[in-house]
């Protein structure tokens, strides 16, 4: 049976690379051969097949910032492994894998699928930025390429702001393995039995900042109350800021702060919760959350892109729309004074899970999406 050659295109880290990872570990090897083409500074694991076969991968100088110079190189050495692979299909994954993905494909007449992951224009933090972003994902739409969104939000951003047409944008939703089973903690257990928690790095981004002020909120009525936050070690800018709002409202012993440990760890932690929450400001579709579904947890978040792709209002959790810190201490205390309501949302957010974001499930819609692109090609 001839395969259909895939070429992957990114920035491997985060979020990024663990989608990445999945799409390998469950799509067809006897269908799609799939080649990665990766930054020299990532994630250096090998990239494993549904067979646990390690697929072809090359190393670039891709990197998050914009760099001009690296930036020529990465799309130059990118160009020459598409002319020699000669892929039916290019899937470009983040804003950086997204840009060089798209423009080499426009060099060799290949159909580009982008996943961006969350657009770049809404990471920045001035005007000025946004629309230089913007402008450049407006710039490169007008090219032979497709959005292959990771939620609905991502879908109505690329419709609404980006201005691809409808026929140019797709959807397939991040999702996950079933988690079934739950391994004892490999580190120390340094928090109190009762807790709720959270992963994100203290970054622009996740907004931890607001997550601080709820728990100063959430103590005023609940003195015992502890939050376990993930994921504080990894590119984490804004960790001093954060640690000084802990200082500042004598939060020491109300939470801990974990860098980043082994995702077994994370299942653990999250699984043992009463409640997952998330204060980001935006996600494409977050890992983090689908995970808490999986692990049947009822969940406080923001009304962020991503986020309120997974929680349903009043079904499986709250979602806290203008960054409210007084509702989102309310919408917690709520869930964590009444039990029957909260096994309720844990056990909505399961169902959810395995209709929705359950790979095993879903991967099917993938390759059903990749065999009608590239037929279209030929």
């Amino acid at each position: 049976m001839l395969k259909t050659k895939i070429i992957h295109i990114l920035h491997a880290v985060g979020g990024v690379d663990v989608s990445l990872r999945l799409i390998l570990a469950n799509i067809d090897s006897e269908k799609f051969d799939s080649i990665v083409i990766h930054g020299d500074s990532d994630n250096n694991e090998p990239f494993l097949n549904d067979k646990s076969i390690p697929v072809k991968n090359y190393p670039i100088s891709i990197i998050r910032d914009i760099k001009p110079v690296k930036d020529y190189k990465a799309i130059a050495t990118a160009n020459k492994i598409i002319k020699s692979e000669a892929p039916a299909l290019i899937h470009a994954h983040s804003a950086k894998g997204g840009v060089i993905g798209k423009i080499v494909g426009k060099m060799n007449n290949i159909p580009v699928l982008h996943t961006p992951q969350a657009y770049s224009f809404l990471s920045a933090e001035s005007k000025l930025k946004k629309n230089v972003f913007l402008g450049l994902e407006k710039f490169l739409s007008r090219w032979n390429n497709k959005i292959l969104a990771s939620s609905n939000s991502e879908k109505n951003r690329a419709l609404n702001e980006v201005g691809y047409n409808k026929e140019r944008v797709l959807l397939f939703n991040n999702c996950i393995n079933a988690i079934t089973e739950i391994p004892n903690l490999s580190i120390e257990k340094t928090w109190p039995d009762e807790y709720i928690c959270s992963v994100g790095r203290p970054s622009f981004q996740k907004n931890i900042e607001l997550m601080i002020e709820v728990l100063r909120e959430l103590k005023e009525k609940k003195p015992n109350i502890h939050l376990v936050l993930m994921g504080v070690g990894y590119h984490a800018p804004n960790l001093e800021q954060v640690k000084s709002l802990i200082s500042k409202y004598n939060l020491d012993s109300n939470i801990t702060l974990l860098e980043w440990t082994k995702r077994e760890d994370i299942f653990n932690i999250i699984k043992n919760s009463k409640i997952y929450i998330s204060t980001a400001r935006y996600e494409g579709l977050p890992y983090s959350v689908i995970e808490a579904l999986a692990l049947g947890k009822a969940c406080v978040v923001s009304d962020a892109d991503g986020n309120r792709d997974l929680i349903v209002e009043n079904k499986n959790g709250f979602v806290i729309k203008e960054e409210n810190s007084s509702q989102f201490s309310k919408a917690i205390l709520e869930l964590l004074e009444d039990d029957n309501k909260r096994e309720l949302f844990e056990e909505n957010s399961l169902k959810l899970f395995n209709e929705y974001f359950n790979i095993r499930n879903t991967i099917h819609t993938l390759e059903s999406i990749y065999k009608t692109e590239t037929e279209k090609k030929s």
